[in-house]
Formats: structure tokens, sequence, C-alpha cells
């Protein structure tokens, strides 16, 4: 995936994750933005490690592992900048 593809995946994936965790987090719409894009990378990598998976492209399976990975994120940011 290109990088265009990496963020608007990200961004999606990064808004799931705060409509699956409301709240108020600093930071914005930016940071949803990076939280999904790393969080993507994240999950696709413990996803790997497990063997359940990868993120490969535009796809049910990489989405969900991409929505993990941005929901384990958030909560990690969470915990360390409370608001």
């Amino acid at each position: 995936m290109g990088v265009v593809a990496w963020i608007l995946f990200g961004l999606i994936a990064g808004i799931i994750a705060k409509l699956i965790m409301p709240g108020r987090d600093p930071g914005g719409f930016i940071v949803t933005i990076l939280l999904g894009v790393v969080g993507a990378l994240i999950g696709g990598m413990i996803a790997s490690l497990i063997g359940f998976g990868t993120v490969t492209g535009f796809n049910f399976g990489s989405f969900a592992v991409a929505v993990l990975g941005a929901i384990l994120l958030l909560a990690l940011y969470r915990q360390f900048h409370r608001v």
C-alpha cells in the first residue's frame, strides 16, 4: 500500500477506534490520524507475531487488525496522557 493509502486506512481505523472508545483525548484530528496509522502498523506486527495475519490491503481482516491496533494504541495513549 502506498503512503496515501496508509494515511486513509489509518484515518478510518482511527475514527472507528475513537467511536468504539469515546471520550475526551488531547490532540484532536491529527492525533487520531497518527494513532490510526501507527495502530495499523502495531496491529499488523502483533497479528503477524501470533500468526493471525497482517495488514495487507483494503480487506476486512486487515481492517480489523488495524482497528484493534488503533484501539490498543488509543488506550495506551490515554494511560500516559490524562486530560
